[in-house]
């Protein structure tokens, strides 16, 4: 294994490594080799606290290598593109973070290269299809549980950009996020529609909006000079799907009180299912039936029986937001291991990437002004 980038999704794609082979010893055996970066003290210290064996700071050096088989690419946005294409012409298999790339035109060169003759498997990193609850609303969707689905509710909201004095952040330049909340936690929600209802979006009406225009430098310097934040801060959308379900999606860093809330509620014609990532481990379902005493039953997604919940604790005991990569990481070394497809594919980001770029179209055509003087 090389990761490449040792910060946020470094961190947590390296803790999945390390623990993969102890809750899933059916999988290929995994040894931690390289981890990349470009700080070399930083490195050096995530490297030994994350169980690396060694470091790089030239990552074309390490996807070159015959010694690595995996990259995994935890880079900002703007290099994911570069760095999988170079690693899938070496002939290694690819994890990619997600967004897939920052643009369309990335995406399909790397649907391209995925598919090409002797490259090798490829996934995209979308670690919430590996949440036991949301894997459980999907097979319950499929099974008819709640029968056909008519309307859909998403909503990802954060509040970390709240506070207008908070510092700029790579997260919020174009030329390396690609997009603001938009291709951050909206690639997130519109790859869940996709997973769930397991058919693609076909038409959008999207409005961006950036509510702090200007930042204090990145580390919050005292020199007073501001930066312009140039991705948006926040995200609204219509989305409509070819058998008729209507989504509504709505994106924000700027949702004061709101942590790290993806809130998912679909509604079909014999039952519903919500979902709140802040609460993880469970299932809000609702399905219709006779008597005086209808509605929602809460379910805990703890039993050996449900989606990715048997490799892990007695049921019962909860599992976090880091166990959702290590089973990401076991159904990539299986595919490697028997050759099967594996989901989220380049193909399913390129999807999602399509949806985010016709939400920003739409939005920049504007909508229809009112008269509203009195």
């Amino acid at each position: 294994m090389a990761v490449i980038g040792y910060s946020f999704m470094g961190r947590a794609h390296s803790n999945a490594w390390r623990n993969v082979g102890a809750f899933y010893p059916d999988v290929p055996a995994v040894r931690m080799d390289t981890l990349v970066g470009r700080d070399e003290a930083a490195l050096e210290a995530a490297a030994a606290e994350l169980g690396w064996a060694r470091t790089a700071t030239d990552w074309r050096e390490v996807v070159e290598r015959n010694d690595i088989d995996v990259v995994d690419v935890c880079t900002p946005g703007h290099l994911h593109a570069e760095v999988a294409l170079a690693a899938l012409a070496a002939g290694k298999h690819v994890l990619v973070e997600k967004p897939l790339a920052n643009t369309v035109a990335d995406c399909e060169r790397l649907v391209a290269a995925a598919s090409a003759p002797g490259a090798g498997r490829s996934m995209l990193g979308h670690n919430y299809r590996r949440v036991p609850a949301l894997a459980l609303a999907r097979d319950l969707i499929a099974r008819g549980r709640i029968g056909d689905v008519r309307q859909v509710r998403l909503a990802y909201l954060q509040d970390w950009l709240a506070d207008a004095d908070a510092p700029m952040t790579w997260r919020l330049r174009k030329e390396t996020a690609g997009s603001g909340v938009l291709g951050d936690l909206g690639s997130h929600a519109v790859d869940q529609l996709h997973f769930l209802l397991g058919e693609p979006v076909s038409a959008v009406r999207g409005e961006l909006r950036t509510f702090v225009t200007e930042r204090p430098g990145e580390d919050g310097d005292a020199s007073g000079e501001l930066e312009q934040v140039t991705v948006d801060d926040a995200a609204w959308a219509t989305l409509h799907t070819p058998s008729g379900v209507v989504a509504s999606l709505e994106v924000s860093r700027m949702a004061t009180g709101r942590k790290n809330s993806l809130m998912i509620e679909v509604y079909g014609t014999t039952g519903s299912i919500r979902f709140d990532l802040e609460r993880l481990n469970e299932l809000e379902v609702c399905e219709v039936g006779e008597g005086p005493v209808q509605g929602p039953t809460r379910v805990l997604v703890t039993e050996a029986d449900q989606p990715y919940a048997g490799a892990w604790w007695p049921p019962g005991h909860v599992l976090g937001w880091d166990s959702t990569f290590t089973s990401q990481a076991a159904d990539l070394l299986r595919a490697i291991g028997t050759g099967e497809q594996i989901h989220p594919s380049f193909a399913d980001g390129l999807a999602v990437q399509r949806v985010l770029e016709a939400i920003e179209t739409s939005s920049a055509r504007g909508g229809i002004p009112l008269d509203v003087a009195p």
